[in-house]
């Protein structure tokens, strides 16, 4: 019997390799049976020998309500040949295959290359089987019609053997199951839309957790990508005060929604009855936005927006805020999508929460810290300070570190830092309460020693449980000369005019507020014009993965590295190298301590000349030295070029330092420094100071023609050219001064 040519197009051309393990497959399929291609059996089959005009058994009849049955419910019939390899169906099987003509009359090697390659292997299988036991199989299989579509069907089949127990041929059902592929598909499609919205919350939720202030929330909000439905514009909001605060957006044009930043809430906003109700508000429509909120439709009708769902953020038993998720077209969300809108407003409102806490706290940190740190470092004549505060990664961010710049009187000017134990609002009190103490013991003018033993008696009586590390320096402008006592703290690190750095050993005493008793002693140390004095807190070279030999090793590298010329930047190269000592630091999330750094350079005085000086102790039994002392100025003065001034200087600088000796018990410092001003040629400037511990002020007086007491200070008004007393906490400071033409 002659077949029917195979329909032709691109849908019906199969591969020579899959034609090639189809014939295979067939040759299977007979083999199976006991079939050789030699051995063809004469037995047709019923349709086929109805065609023919052949006579049928009775037993392969169709029954009359069949045919009727089976085309009300669209199942074809067909009817393998396994000895000829012959696969005829009837109209429906092959409308059910979309073969053109309504005809299936084609070899098993061609039905199974019509299927998906997937599905043929498993059809080939289960056929075998059943030729091999005689018995049924079924099926289902997808098939791409002429069109390009796909399409499936499922097929029910049994073996029918002959007269000697072999495998004749095989009949059966097949209908279409297009409408199950469809159901698989989407089933498929919702198991991997499900598998994403699950994933996207796990990331959502990451995310968010890792969102630190309101900033860092609002932009994970505006980029979040929702899976299933992914939204045209975000909008997030807090509540404050029953107004909406716009927080982050995306999708919308700044125009459309500035009006309501910072406004009063619209009792008739669906935002409004979202917080009322605690639960979402979804709009499906712009009718259903025009039906249930009128007031509020006219402004938003301008945005192009047609479904709109707002979520109440929830946090504690709390609505903090609003999120907007707006769509451009009309949009009805399912159950799973309004769970996934729920869910992900959940997680928005907890770390908002959180993120508003942690700012708040930072502005209590930050405002406590601005107090507490001097606003500004003063400019002194003669040196360039720069600062530097850094605050630790965790926790509160405020602790004990401070720095102080102090002007003292005559010139001099005092540096501070410190740092006290603990890193909380307790620390950072008390560091406010020592460095106003410390700040006022300096301006009095005390020396360096007693600033601190007074500081640290001060920390005592305080009763905190606290101690303090402190470092405190008085630098005299005027020749460069560093007077610095240690509490405990770091040595300095002085970076050298050619660049090299050394750490100065100062003699430390215990920490402030350990031992009210504590005295300390001070180390004197020079710098010459251009040397630069670093000090810092243990937060910069120390930490859990640092110690402190390599801490104090990487400073010293940072500090020696070239800076800058001063002309070649607009920017101080003292800044420069403060912001290279603070970059080195670790990021601001992983330090674990507060640092605070105070650079001193010591410009000279003008012109770039240091003043000549000379100074010594006057003991107070010691009443030799002051005689010592007069030989010494007179040297002095001469060597400077000056001698026109022994004379003056001589008798004045005797009348004030046994002015000290005599009303005073403690020892007199006596003091004398050359300026010279390039300005005024070749002129100069003496100045002598003589300081006590007496706060008796002198009084100027006449004395009678008898008196043998009384002249001193009428001496010195009438031979300086100027003069005065100074305070100094504890006791004062006598100076003049006397001038020296060229």
């Amino acid at each position: 019997m002659a077949t029917e040519p195979e329909p032709q197009g691109p849908a019906r051309r199969t591969p020579p390799a899959q034609t090639a393990r189809s014939a295979a497959a067939a040759g299977a399929l007979r083999t199976a049976a006991g079939l050789t291609p030699g051995r063809i059996a004469p037995v047709v089959s019923t349709a086929t020998a109805a065609r023919q005009g052949l006579p049928t058994r009775s037993g392969d009849s169709t029954p009359d309500w069949l045919e009727p049955a089976m085309a009300a419910n669209g199942i074809g019939s067909f009817d393998w040949d396994i000895r000829r390899d012959v696969l005829e169906g009837d109209p429906r099987a092959c409308a059910i295959l979309g073969l053109q003509g309504g005809r299936l009359d084609r070899s098993s090697a061609a039905f199974l290359a019509m299927l998906h390659p997937e599905d043929a292997p498993v059809v080939r299988r289960r056929v075998e089987r059943a030729v091999t036991e005689l018995g049924q199989c079924g099926a289902y299989y997808r098939t791409v019609f002429p069109t390009g579509e796909m399409h499936a069907a499922r097929f029910r089949g049994r073996v029918l053997a002959d007269a000697f127990g072999r495998a004749s041929r095989m009949v059966g059902f097949v209908w279409d199951a297009t409408v199950e592929l469809h159901k698989r598909v989407r089933a498929g499609e919702l198991a991997a839309l499900r598998e994403d919205r699950s994933r996207f919350i796990k990331e959502a939720a990451r995310a968010l957790s890792e969102a630190v202030t309101v900033r860092d929330v609002a932009r994970v909000f505006t980029e979040l990508p929702l899976p299933g439905l992914p939204p045209d514009g975000l909008v997030l909001t807090s509540l404050e005060a029953g107004r909406l605060t716009i927080l982050g957006a995306s999708g919308y044009r700044p125009e459309d929604v500035h009006p309501y930043d910072r406004s009063p809430l619209a009792p008739h906003h669906p935002a409004a009855e979202a917080i009322r109700t605690r639960g979402p508000v979804v709009i499906a429509s712009r009718d259903e936005y025009r039906e249930r909120f009128p007031e509020a439709w006219p402004r938003v009708s301008e945005t192009g927006r047609s479904a709109w769902v707002f979520l109440p953020l929830v946090a504690s038993g709390r609505v903090i805020g609003v999120c907007l998720v707006s769509f451009d077209d009309d949009r009805e969300l399912d159950a799973d999508e309004r769970t996934l809108l729920a869910t992900l407003g959940g997680l928005v409102a907890q770390s908002l929460a959180r993120a508003r806490l942690h700012d708040a706290e930072h502005e209590l940190a930050a405002g406590l810290q601005r107090v507490m740190l001097p606003r500004t470092v003063p400019s002194v004549p003669g040196v360039t300070t720069a600062v530097r505060y850094l605050a630790a990664g965790s926790g509160l961010q405020i602790g004990g570190d401070w720095y102080d710049v102090v002007p003292l009187p005559g010139g001099h000017v005092g540096l501070v830092i410190g740092d006290v134990q603990g890193h909380d609002v307790h620390a950072a009190g008390i560091m406010g309460q020592l460095r106003i103490a410390l700040r006022a013991y300096a301006a009095e003018g005390h020396p360096p020693a007693a600033v601190m033993a007074r500081a640290s008696r001060f920390l005592a009586d305080l009763d905190t449980d606290h101690f303090a590390t402190c470092l405190y320096a008085e630098v005299n402008v005027d020749y460069g000369v560093v007077y610095a006592v240690r509490a405990g703290h770091l040595d300095p690190v002085v970076r050298r005019a050619d660049g090299t750095t050394t750490v100065v050993p100062v003699v430390g005493g215990l920490p402030l507020g350990i031992s009210p008793d504590q005295e300390y002693r001070v180390t004197r140390f020079s710098l010459d014009p251009g040397e630069t004095v670093v000090l810092c807190t243990d937060g910069l070279v120390e930490s859990r993965a640092m110690d402190l030999d390599t801490g104090f090793a990487r400073l010293r590298e940072a500090v020696s590295r070239e800076l800058p010329g001063r002309g070649e930047s607009a920017v101080d190269p003292l800044d420069v190298l403060a912001d290279r000592i603070a970059s080195q630091a670790a990021d601001s999330t992983e330090r674990e301590d507060d640092i605070a750094l105070l650079l001193l350079r010591w410009d000279g005085p003008a012109g770039g000349l240091a003043a000549q000086q000379l100074r010594r102790r006057i003991g107070q039994a010691d009443l030799a030295r002051i005689s010592e002392l007069r030989g010494e100025l007179r040297d002095a003065l001469r060597r400077w070029g000056v001698p026109g001034l022994v004379d003056t200087a001589e008798l004045l600088a005797s009348e004030l330092v046994t002015n000290a000796i005599r009303h005073t018990d403690r020892d007199a410092m006596f003091t004398a420094r050359l300026y010279r001003d390039p300005a005024q040629g070749a002129g100069a400037r003496l100045r002598v100071e003589v300081e006590d511990e007496s706060d008796l002020w002198p009084t100027r007086r006449t004395p009678g023609e008898q008196a043998s007491s009384g002249r001193g200070l009428m001496l010195v008004e009438a031979l300086a050219d100027g003069w005065g007393v100074e305070p100094r906490g504890s006791g004062k400071r006598m100076w003049f001064e006397l001038s020296a033409e060229g």
